[in-house]
């Protein structure tokens, strides 16, 4: 069947006809990383004790005194999941269990949103709208579970949260939740913390012992997760994975949610490199140039493939693991750094080597030594 020009319109702005006509606001997906593609950091994360961002990028890990993970990037090749169109998932398999949680223990697992980036549900206004939240999930463990939908910006912060209930062990199910508008305190219109979506999947009694607050409130710690049940920290035979996360601007069903907004692994890629870019490893292959100070000290600049959304830390996988050489000579770094004056558009790291190899003006050239080595440069929320 043609298109109409319609539909030719509506699929490049993002509005997505269906039986009910259903325009998007956003013409890209709201959820990061909502099948889970991009793993920047590794496929698999072991022995976590504490909470990080692990394996997928966008998903951030809160773990607090609560047993020891393997975090990682799953491949799908069967399932209900998989024959949706969706190869990968976020898996958190329990390694150490903590059978008793302490009070203050917490794992769950959110995704942070700039302010900017969420405008579109109008929060704080006459006219703010209802969130859809859609998800697959697999567990060995079936029961309820909650999660929840935080404004970070308002006086208090603000907190509304949801049950959805597992019903079959290891089994992919889709599930559709609604949450409703809420027309106090606006989302800041900045690339600050603001909103987040939050899984819990366990927690100690300080976060169980109140009510699932199905109307937005004033956060307490007490109704976060008291309508969850998985209890996926108290047993090493437990597990929890998710993928095909998106996030809808009003109140859909299962039968009305619009399709999940697939993008190119590149533009996907691109859009999580906003908070966390890493290089790796070309087994002596030329990574980025710049000029000697002296002897042994100089720098090189590293531009991003995207602005970064802030001020940005560096991270590498060890100093040995990168050499400089100059026009004569090669020797590996003993110190790295960035140069306090940050670019969003580039990062100008300082380096130091270990022995005399050039002079003042030489250009100088970064190489990461092996396929295990990195670079990185970290804006998460």
């Amino acid at each position: 069947m043609a298109l109409s020009k319609i539909d030719v319109a509506n699929m490049l702005t993002g509005l997505v006809p269906n039986d009910n006509t259903i325009r998007r606001p956003n013409s890209k997906p709201i959820f990061f990383n909502g099948n889970m593609a991009v793993a920047q950091r590794s496929t698999s994360a072991t022995g976590k004790t504490s909470g990080d961002y692990y394996a997928v990028d966008r998903m951030n890990m809160l773990i607090t005194n609560i047993g020891t993970y393997t975090v990682a990037q799953e491949t799908l090749t069967t399932g209900n999941a998989y024959a949706n169109g969706f190869q990968n998932a976020f898996r958190i398999d329990t390694t150490t269990a903590d059978a008793s949680p302490a009070s203050a223990d917490i794992l769950a697992v959110q995704q942070i949103f700039e302010g900017q980036d969420v405008q579109m549900f109008k929060k704080g206004t006459a006219n703010a709208e209802k969130f859809t939240l859609a998800f697959w999930v697999k567990s060995n463990k079936t029961g309820n579970a909650q999660v929840n939908l935080f404004d970070n910006d308002t006086s208090g912060n603000r907190l509304v949260g949801a049950t959805y209930s597992i019903s079959s062990a290891d089994t992919w199910e889709h599930k559709v939740v609604n949450f409703p508008a809420d027309t106090t305190g606006p989302f800041d219109d900045d690339n600050a913390k603001s909103f987040i979506v939050e899984w819990f999947l366990d927690s100690g009694t300080d976060f169980s012992s109140g009510a699932v607050p199905t109307a937005w409130e004033a956060r307490s710690n007490a109704d976060r997760n008291a309508g969850g049940a998985l209890q996926i920290a108290r047993n090493t035979a437990n597990d929890w994975a998710i993928t095909g996360v998106q996030l809808e601007v009003g109140e859909f069903s299962s039968t009305t949610l619009p399709p999940f907004q697939h993008e190119t692994f590149g533009d996907n890629l691109a859009r999580c490199q906003r908070y966390y870019y890493q290089v790796t490893g070309t087994g002596k292959g030329r990574f980025t140039n710049g000029n000697f100070f002296d002897e042994n000290d100089g720098d090189v600049m590293v531009p991003f493939p995207c602005k970064m959304r802030a001020a940005y830390a560096l991270e590498a996988s060890a100093t040995s693991d990168i050499m400089i050489t100059s026009v004569t000579a090669e020797a590996d770094c003993t110190s790295i750094a960035l140069d306090t004056s940050l670019s969003l558009d580039a990062a100008d790291v300082r380096f130091t080597v270990g022995s005399d190899i050039a002079t003042i003006g030489h250009v100088s050239t970064m190489i990461l030594k092996d396929s295990g080595s990195f670079l990185a440069f970290d804006a998460e929320l």
